[in-house]
């Protein structure tokens, strides 16, 4: 089984139990996508603060209502461009707003290398999205990646919740946004290089 696979499949063990709720719940997909970006500012204001354990919990909760309400839209045939554009917007929102809180919590020891891990995992994140987003705009879908949003948040959440135990531990799952955030921008360009070269 193919990691992509694997992905999804754990994805929807996840989901379909919780889904199933949620339909009976009345809730809207909107609804949840609108809950995800709330919460991911509040777990920015959070860790801006020096509570990255509860910002943690709350990174993953808004994760959880992120992968929900896609899911949610295919369950109940809600899927609309309008939610997928919103929820792509949000996404990068909430991308940018949970690292800029990151750097605002170094803000009384900040030095060149978080600035710079931070902005170079901010680019990382944007870039992921935008070349699937590019690719498919031309025709060509581009389901490659090792390193999808659903890992992002993961060790982003990791990375907060282990934090207290060592002074390097968010600097370390910032690097690894960086280089796992490029390798699979280097990903996408490459398959759709070679999509294009075949046809």
């Amino acid at each position: 089984m193919k990691f992509s696979d694997w992905r999804r499949s754990t994805g929807r063990l996840i989901t379909t139990p919780l889904n199933t709720l949620l339909v009976k719940s009345r809730l809207t997909p909107n609804a949840l996508t609108w809950s995800a970006l709330v919460v991911s500012l509040i777990a920015a204001v959070t860790v801006a603060f020096n509570h990255p354990v509860l910002a943690g919990c709350l990174v993953l909760v808004a994760g959880l209502f992120d992968i929900l309400d896609g899911a949610l839209a295919r369950l109940t045939n809600q899927s609309t461009k309008f939610g997928a554009v919103l929820d792509s917007t949000f996404d990068r929102i909430s991308d940018a707003a949970i690292l800029l809180g990151i750097l605002w919590s170094f803000r009384e020891n900040l030095d060149t290398i978080i600035i710079l891990a931070v902005f170079l995992a901010l680019i990382a994140a944007f870039l992921t999205s935008y070349v699937r987003a590019r690719a498919e705009g031309a025709g060509i879908a581009c389901p490659v990646g090792l390193f999808t949003r659903t890992e992002r948040v993961i060790i982003l959440a990791l990375g907060l919740l282990l934090s207290p135990l060592n002074e390097y531990i968010i600097p370390s799952a910032l690097l690894i946004l960086v280089v796992l955030g490029f390798v699979t921008v280097a990903q996408r360009l490459i398959y759709v290089w070679r999509q294009t070269k075949s046809q």
